[in-house]
């Protein structure tokens, strides 16, 4: 009759216990776009090689 009663509290001091809590959040994520003017910079990349590209040609015909 012991035995039965003390199981029975200690069932009640299991359930006292409660649960674990729930892990943290992950941070969110940044609020900045990835490809944010990624065309201005590629434009931009392109009339610099140009320009370049056209300087070059013309300091060869001097040379020549």
């Amino acid at each position: 009759m012991l035995a039965s009663i003390l199981f029975f509290f200690m069932s009640f001091a299991s359930m006292a216990q409660g649960a674990t809590p729930p892990p943290p959040m992950p941070p969110p994520p940044p609020g900045l776009p990835i490809d944010g003017g990624i065309l201005m910079l590629f434009i931009l990349a392109l009339s610099l090689g140009i320009y370049k590209a056209y300087k070059m040609s013309n300091k060869a015909d001097l040379l020549s």
